[in-house]
């Protein structure tokens, strides 16, 4: 089998490192990753400039080949495919942070998973929560194979793949969730540049409700969350009624 490995924190990121290594466990693997963090992209594809696709032999993961690309992860899952041949899965991550709820409309670590899924290959992320004391990439990793491993023997539904989130900590268990409602409440903070112009950061503060059976609640329970996501975004529930407007 091969995999084809990617993240939005980076190539040097620690998490992408961690999974990699453990996927040698399942078959042949392949690296392909952002040069630098590429945190909450979304799926967005580089279209108005050239991409560099570059060899890297210091990323430390020892004779798996490893490339970096100076764009978003589904750029890297693009250039990935094409480049390098279709991979039998795609794992994503493991991400520096939870991607929980609404996070998954601007995470770069389930967009390519989004984009794998979307050419036909299975995929999966995977994130972990940073709340605890230190991260366990290892733990996280090995869960991650496990995972891997049942996706590749059972296979996912065509348009269907899987966003992992992991807690801190050593996980109780398993637990099949839903989305949550957790996103991020944007705040604007203005500054002055030495000129006297204004600037801008766009910050935020996690909100969502803790219900039971979802993501976040999961997590926060101290299990593994794994929930599946699709790529049909059709509010079924409403077509009727929105066809009745016309």
């Amino acid at each position: 089998m091969r995999i084809l490995v990617t993240n939005d924190d980076g190539i040097f990121s620690p998490g992408i490192k961690a999974l990699g290594l453990a996927m040698r466990a399942l078959g042949e693997v392949y690296v392909v990753a952002p040069d630098v963090e590429q945190s909450a992209v979304g799926h967005g594809i580089t279209v108005r400039r050239p991409l560099r696709f570059k060899h890297t032999a210091s990323a430390g993961f020892g004779e798996i080949p490893a490339y970096r690309v100076d764009g978003t992860p589904a750029d890297c899952v693009v250039l990935g495919v094409h480049l390098l041949g279709r991979p039998d899965l795609l794992v994503s991550g493991i991400n520096i942070g939870v991607n929980l709820g609404l996070d998954l409309t601007h995470s770069g670590t389930v967009a390519a998973a989004l984009e794998g899924t979307s050419l036909g290959i299975p995929s999966l992320a995977f994130s972990l929560d940073t709340s605890g004391e230190e991260l366990d990439f290892a733990e996280a990793a090995r869960l991650a194979v496990d995972l891997a491993r049942r996706v590749a023997e059972r296979g996912l539904p065509q348009g269907i793949l899987l966003n992992v989130n992991f807690p801190a900590g050593r996980p109780k268990g398993v637990r099949v969730t839903r989305l949550s409602t957790h996103r991020i409440e944007d705040r604007v903070v203005e500054r002055l540049d030495p000129e006297g112009k204004p600037y801008y950061w766009i910050a935020g503060t996690p909100v969502g409700e803790e219900e039971e059976g979802t993501d976040l609640w999961a997590v926060r329970q101290g299990y593994v969350s794994i929930t599946p996501v699709s790529l049909d975004f059709t509010a079924r529930e409403f077509l009727e009624e929105l066809r009745s407007w016309f």
